[in-house]
């Protein structure tokens, strides 16, 4: 080997080693400050009704809390992912299944970003409340905090078409809200009652995540939806930006310095869950229409 070669040999072989070390001291910096050289954000789409089952009444996609906290845990899971962003777009749906997935929002030990595209609303926006940051798109909507409890009587339509409808309850209540008759005051004051109850909580939870008073949330609440600017200057969100700026906020929080990856993690869809009905339950959605009834033994509600 001649001179040239063994030369080269060195050199090559000398800067190999000052990258090792180099690599090796940034990331124990990057451990000492909690920041490290490249990594991954995860991305959980929560696109559609949120409930129990794969798809709603009539057909539509809907977000099951029990596969977006699995997500949500292999996320966590993975030494690579060092954040994670919550792409949103929906109007609500079960508060119990919102609820649930806000709790695995706030029990993630890695940072979690929000980015609500063109709605996020009810129980979407439920969900996105206890996340370390909120951004929305400019024309997004965000809020609609409030419940709603649809029921339709249709005992004139019955009358004119001959039909006779009726039941046999073992129960003074039991056939409370059946389409063939209206409430009456007191069936109505005890619905009023149980929405007022939810309403009030679903306001208490949405101060606590996003650190403002029970008072303030109630002066914005009401149902109201706000664009992303407008929901930036009442503090429903923390900025108004597009998913690239979400992502890069993700990074951040992250401690990622420079470059990173992105992955999207979705569930896979049996068939049982396919073929699954809908659960029945008060509602934290946006839009007309939201409640339905349905007769089966009892009365159900699904708001969408």
């Amino acid at each position: 080997m001649n001179k040239n070669i063994k030369h080269l040999v060195i050199i090559i072989g000398g800067l190999l080693i000052i990258s090792l070390i180099t690599t090796v001291f940034l990331t124990y910096i990057g451990s000492l400050f909690g920041t490290s050289l490249g990594g991954t954000v995860a991305v959980i789409p929560i696109q559609g009704e949120i409930g129990y089952s794969s798809q709603n009444i009539l057909g539509g996609a809907t977000v099951n809390p029990e596969t977006i906290k699995s997500l949500i845990e292999d996320a966590e899971s993975d030494i690579n992912v060092k954040a994670i962003l919550l792409e949103i777009n929906s109007g609500g749906g079960s508060p119990v299944a919102s609820e649930e997935i806000m709790g695995a929002v706030k029990k993630c030990k890695k940072p979690v970003v929000v980015w609500i595209s063109d709605v996020g609303a009810s129980g979407a926006y439920l969900v996105a409340s206890p996340a370390d940051k909120i951004i929305a798109s400019q024309s997004s909507i965000v809020g609609s905090i409030g419940v709603i409890l649809s029921l339709t009587n249709l005992s004139d339509l019955y009358q004119k078409l001959g039909i006779n409808r009726t039941s046999i309850t073992g129960g003074e209540y039991k056939d409370m809200g059946a389409d063939y008759r209206d409430l009456t005051p007191e069936e109505r004051k005890m619905l009023q009652e149980m929405v007022d109850e939810d309403y009030d909580y679903f306001i208490t939870l949405v101060a606590e995540n996003r650190n403002l008073t029970k008072k303030y949330v109630e002066s914005i609440a009401e149902g109201k939806i706000y664009t992303g600017p407008q929901a930036k200057k009442i503090k429903l969100i923390d900025a108004v930006g597009s998913k690239k700026d979400a992502l890069d906020e993700a990074a951040k929080l992250g401690g990622i310095i420079g470059p990173y990856d992105v992955i999207t993690l979705t569930p896979p869809v049996s068939l049982e869950e396919m073929i699954a009905g809908f659960s029945s339950n008060f509602g934290y959605s946006i839009g007309k229409g939201m409640g339905e009834f349905m007769q089966k033994g009892t009365i159900e509600y699904v708001f969408r």
